[in-house]
């Protein structure tokens, strides 16, 4: 993978370098929904049920993505920074593990589960405080085990959150929602502009674990493409930019930068 070798570049990861976290992702090696899609922002907005939904199961699975700790991948992405051969990292996660990595040119394109935001005054609160607020208003329901799923969510009883309350925003009883782009929403316009720009300044744009199915990021590569920049992939399984790819690994994408961030280890001394 010599394109992080030849400059600094754009990195735009995905799910697949989460899950050595242990995030579940939502696809397989076919880009196939592995089980039900993710939340649709409309029904959030319109249905109290929906809501209910999904903080109650939030609650449960929000340990899952709050107590991660980055992966030997998002480690060698912070180093390779820090060395100059990243530009930008474009994070389609929302999982926050490339900062504790220590990244710092990191855009999360659909934003951040850590923070929770009111739909009318817009303040925001972390959301390991929103935690606690869920855990007072319903103090007959522990954390339980359950089987884990992508972005902070759970398996649960289908009926679980027929009851679970949800508390108010504590500035203006406004209703929460994470800070997230929730599935069928728009990414910021700024933030597309900000990827597309340092795709334009970069040497080119390097794919790390993602099928690219949602067009919020297969548009930066697409791109790179239509303006020349090389695009090369790390995937296990196919993405919508197989077509587009100058070259691709099959191969795990934690241990490949693992093996990357040994090789600049060795070649100088720390």
């Amino acid at each position: 993978m010599r394109l992080l070798d030849q400059g600094s570049v754009v990195i735009l990861t995905g799910a697949g370098l989460s899950t050595a976290s242990g995030i579940p992702d939502y696809r397989d090696r076919n880009a196939q929904w592995k089980g039900a899609r993710p939340i649709d922002h409309t029904d959030f907005l319109r249905s109290e049920s929906t809501r209910r939904r999904y903080w109650a199961r939030s609650f449960i699975g929000w340990p899952t993505v709050g107590l991660a700790s980055p992966s030997r991948g998002h480690h060698a992405l912070a180093q390779l920074e820090r060395r100059d051969r990243i530009a930008l990292i474009i994070t389609q996660n929302v999982d926050g593990l490339h900062q504790k990595a220590g990244s710092r040119s990191v855009l999360e394109l659909h934003g951040g589960l850590q923070r929770v935001v009111c739909l009318a005054c817009r303040h925001s609160y972390p959301r390991a405080s929103v935690q606690e607020w869920l855990g007072a208003a319903n103090p007959g329901i522990a954390i339980e085990a359950a089987r884990r799923a992508p972005d902070g969510d759970a398996h649960v009883a289908g009926e679980f959150h027929r009851d679970f309350s949800i508390p108010a925003c504590p500035s203006c009883g406004g209703v929460l929602k994470p800070d997230v782009v929730f599935f069928g929403d728009s990414v910021p316009q700024d933030r597309v502009r900000t990827g597309l720009d340092a795709i334009d300044a970069a040497r080119g744009v390097l794919v790390v674990g993602s099928s690219l199915m949602v067009y919020s990021g297969f548009r930066f590569v697409e791109h790179a493409h239509r303006h020349g920049k090389p695009v090369m992939a790390i995937n296990l399984g196919i993405t919508r930019a197989d077509h587009l790819l100058a070259a691709k690994l099959e191969q795990d994408c934690d241990e490949f930068l693992h093996l990357v961030k040994m090789r600049e280890r060795m070649a100088h001394g720390n």
